[in-house]
């Protein structure tokens, strides 16, 4: 009977709707991990895509049940009509929230890259803020010398806030979702406390630099001082000898 085997084919393709549902929409995720996020991912674009190619088994169907009602007598139109309008709607609404639930995760899994990429970027830098803070321990030399470590620290210091704002939002909404919110707040924690000890430092450095450099300038100015009155006596002593005065004639400081 071709009612019985349309019915048949209704009721199967159903039945499949009926399971990827529960497989893919109704059972609870958890993302605990990138790899179970990346599987998860892949594994609703498989069933995104497999949804897809049953379109032309449905379309297969809906052309038999017309054909069907457009020959049978009309008391077999209205069933057959109404489990076909019910596959239709559930398909199609499959096939959209598979799709749908697909572009968060992948928004979701692209969110979580470009927070590790913000990561990789920041860690480089407090990377070369702790180069230069251990080039910085004992700068010798004089006064600019020492400036131009300085300046040198405070140019790298004077870093913009963009990717720490980046990162503060983007794991903010990770975690809010429920997701990866034991590793990213694992992973924020150990950034955040790096970052704060390395300012501290810095700060500590840029104060104990600007000191060195004004005792340097200190020394330079006493050295200078003392270069001058030595050049004085040694042009005093040097007309002293010229004129052949003897050492116990001088004032005592020539002496």
């Amino acid at each position: 009977d071709k009612t019985v085997s349309l019915r048949k084919d209704l009721s199967e393709m159903h039945e499949w709707v009926t399971q990827a549902e529960e497989e893919y929409l109704e059972r609870d995720f958890e993302y605990k991990t990138p790899d179970e996020l990346q599987k998860a991912v892949e594994e609703l674009k498989r069933a995104k895509e497999e949804a897809l190619q049953k379109e032309v088994k449905v379309k297969l169907i809906t052309d038999s049940v017309n054909n069907f009602i457009a020959k049978a007598p009309p008391a077999a139109h209205e069933a057959l009509k109404k489990e076909l309008d019910i596959l239709i709607t559930s398909y199609q609404q499959l096939c959209s929230r598979l799709n749908g639930k697909w572009k968060t995760l992948e928004e979701v899994w692209a969110c979580w890259r470009e927070l590790l990429s913000y990561l990789d970027a920041e860690n480089k830098w407090l990377n070369e803020i702790e180069r230069k803070l251990k080039a910085t321990e004992n700068v010798q030399g004089g006064a600019e010398e020492i400036s131009e470590s300085l300046d040198s620290l405070e140019r790298l210091m004077r870093h913009p806030e963009d990717n720490r704002n980046q990162i503060r939002e983007l794991a903010q909404t990770l975690t809010d979702g429920g997701i990866l919110d034991e590793l990213i707040n694992e992973k924020l924690e150990k950034f955040n406390s790096r970052w704060e000890e390395l300012q501290q430092e810095a700060v500590r450095r840029q104060k104990s630099l600007e000191q060195s450099i004004q005792s340097a300038q200190e020394t330079d100015k006493t050295l200078r001082l003392i270069q001058e009155s030595l050049a004085a006596i040694d042009k005093q002593l040097t007309a002293y000898s010229a004129d052949r005065v003897d050492a116990v004639q001088l004032p005592q400081e020539a002496q």
